[in-house]
């Protein structure tokens, strides 16, 4: 498992270390720009100190002003001929080039400074590794304290985290000691700014979730309040069939239990279709182009057997070919069965079923008209509702074709609409995004 804390720990070692390293170079660099200008100071001030010296014959020996600094001394007379090497070992060349000269050799480079004073000439020279040895002490010393105090900015820096994460250690522990059921958002006070959005969506989440929930709860309280009318209906049929006295009043309890199975068999069917299209459904298919004129041909083949039986006359009045949207081709192919079904059930014999695939304000409009008994304007809403019938209803159902027909809707994203039809019964229109106005949004 990741730690934040030990990732930041490393993360802000390892900036202060790499900004040490650079700081020692820096200050390296600038210890050597120094040296090199004093010690080229010394050289010509040792070398001109030597103009008075006496020189092939017995004298005091020569002494450079530091030992350390390996300074080497050599002197020629007018003619060419040395004079005086303070160290017989040396490879420096046995030529001398005025000024300040840096030269390579088998040990490495030198700095050497040659100077004419009177009949004779000078040099001085220094090895290079001697002033880049005291470059690397300066620095050493410079970082050495704050080298010595890096495992204490380690461990402050731990503390420091440690103490800048106990916010989210807070909200992680009210998170964990929650109950199920509770939905409560989290408080804030206290949060850093950092933080709030981590508990906004948190928050967030919580909501949803407790929407999703209560939807859930409602579902299952009305599943099984209206299961429970039809399972006891199918109990008494099945009691009136074992009392039959004769084959007569048998064969018709059975047709009457048939009827009941049915329509315990259509509400779960339609429960389970419903449960399908809820926002947290398990089920959901890859959407893919979709033509409602080829969904509507293919729905309205299936129900023509229907219609014929009732004597409707199921017709389309307007089929678009080119119009085409991103859904889910068996939730649209649902979405419809249920609204030519209901349209069928509540039209009188020899009624019409009107269906249209058109595009207007920038929808495609699937349209289903009826010459039914239509629903009034104050009850349209609620006939979206889960299990509502409204009141003095005669044809069989379940009260939750519309519902479906909703949660579908939602699902794509499209715009359900109520109204009467031009023929005086109920017109259900739904909206969906085409794919020109998609690309153009």
């Amino acid at each position: 498992m990741k730690s934040l804390r030990r990732e930041l720990l490393v993360s802000l070692l390892g900036a202060i270390v790499a900004v040490f390293l650079v700081g020692g170079i820096a200050t390296y660099g600038m210890a050597r720009v120094e040296i090199d200008e004093v010690m080229d100071y010394h050289l010509r001030q040792f070398a001109l100190s030597l103009r008075d010296q006496s020189f092939g014959q017995p004298s005091a020996p020569i002494v450079a002003p530091e030992e350390a600094f390996d300074i080497v001394i050599q002197i020629w007379d007018g003619h060419g001929l040395r004079l005086y090497l303070s160290h017989p070992h040396t490879v420096l060349p046995d030529r001398a080039q005025f000024g300040y000269t840096t030269v390579a050799t088998s040990e490495g480079s030198w700095r050497v400074f040659s100077v004419p004073l009177h009949d004779r000439v000078i040099q001085v020279a220094q090895p290079m590794r001697v002033r880049s040895g005291m470059a690397a002490g300066a620095a050493l010393r410079t970082l050495s304290p704050l080298l010595l105090i890096l495992p204490l900015m380690g461990f402050m820096i731990w503390y420091l985290v440690g103490r800048g994460l106990r916010p989210l250690d807070r909200l992680a522990g009210a998170v964990r000691s929650r109950r199920p059921e509770a939905m409560a958002p989290l408080s804030s006070k206290d949060v850093p700014t950092e933080a709030q959005p981590l508990v906004e969506s948190l928050n967030g989440l919580l909501g949803r979730l407790d929407h999703a929930l209560a939807a859930q709860r409602a579902f299952v309280a009305d599943a099984a309040h209206e299961l429970r009318t039809p399972l006891t209906a199918l109990q008494l049929q099945l009691q009136l069939t074992e009392r039959a006295h004769d084959e007569t009043e048998r064969k018709a309890a059975l047709a009457e239990l048939r009827q009941g199975l049915q329509r315990a068999i259509h509400l779960v069917q339609q429960l389970l279709t419903l449960a399908r299209q809820e926002p947290d459904g398990a089920t959901r298919q890859a959407r893919e182009t979709v033509s409602l004129a080829d969904v509507t041909r293919s729905v309205m083949a299936e129900h023509a057997p229907m219609a014929d039986a009732g004597r409707i006359d199921l017709g389309a009045t307007a089929l678009d070919d080119g119009i085409t949207v991103q859904a889910d081709p068996a939730a649209l192919r649902t979405l419809l069965g249920n609204l030519i079904d209901n349209a069928i059930r509540y039209t009188p014999p020899d009624g019409r079923v009107d269906i249209a695939v058109r595009e207007a304000g920038g929808r495609a409009w699937l349209e289903v008209s009826d010459t039914g008994p239509g629903i009034a304007p104050t009850e349209r809403e609620r006939v979206l509702d889960r299990f509502y019938r409204h009141p003095g209803q005669e044809q069989p159902g379940s009260g939750l074709g519309l519902a479906i027909v909703k949660a579908i809707a939602d699902r794509h994203g499209a715009e359900l609409q109520l109204d009467a039809s031009d023929c005086g019964g109920l017109r259900v229109r739904v909206g969906f995004r085409t794919e020109r106005s998609r690309g153009e949004g």
